[in-house]
């Protein structure tokens, strides 16, 4: 069920708002294999009525399960905004949609939490990637194989005919 304020209510006195949006009322769409919603978005609102919009301020939070870019291991990423707020014109040019006396504060949270996304998330800022484990050493099986041999050490081996 979307996030919902009835402008009625707001006539009389400010609305408060507290509780978890679900996931798939969030409607995200991501399609980043790094970031994923699995947890609510839990939400402390309150919703002021002015002569021409709606004012909205409060706390919002919602966890992020992510995966490394460099590394691939998995981590929590927490999205969260003690002081969020958002002004909704309700005349005008961008006034937004109303249903009835209702309004839905759902596109603006979603707006929000789309724009916060990591674009690359990392587990640690100095994630150095893919380490390989300590015992395993690549094995070489003669001395000569150890070293590479140079471009020109190939080409020193070439013999040319003589005519």
């Amino acid at each position: 069920m979307p996030l919902l304020v009835n402008l009625r209510h707001l006539e009389r006195h400010d609305v408060e708002l507290a509780g978890e949006l679900p996931v798939a009322d969030l409607d995200l769409d991501l399609r980043d294999e790094m970031i994923e919603v699995r947890h609510p978005l839990k939400f402390q609102l309150v919703v002021q009525g002015l002569t021409d919009g709606l004012l909205i301020r409060g706390r919002l939070s919602l966890p992020l399960d992510c995966r490394c870019v460099r590394c691939l291991r998995p981590f929590v990423q927490k999205l969260d905004w003690p002081d969020w707020s958002c002004l909704i014109p309700l005349a005008g040019e961008e006034a937004v949609a109303r249903d009835g006396d209702t309004v839905d504060l759902t596109p603006f949270l979603r707006e929000d939490i789309l724009l916060e996304l990591p674009q690359h998330p990392l587990c640690n800022p100095d994630c150095c990637g893919f380490k390989p484990p300590l015992h395993s050493k690549p094995k070489v099986k003669s001395p000569d194989d150890a070293k590479t041999p140079s471009a020109w050490v190939m080409l020193d081996k070439v013999k040319f005919r003589k005519e």
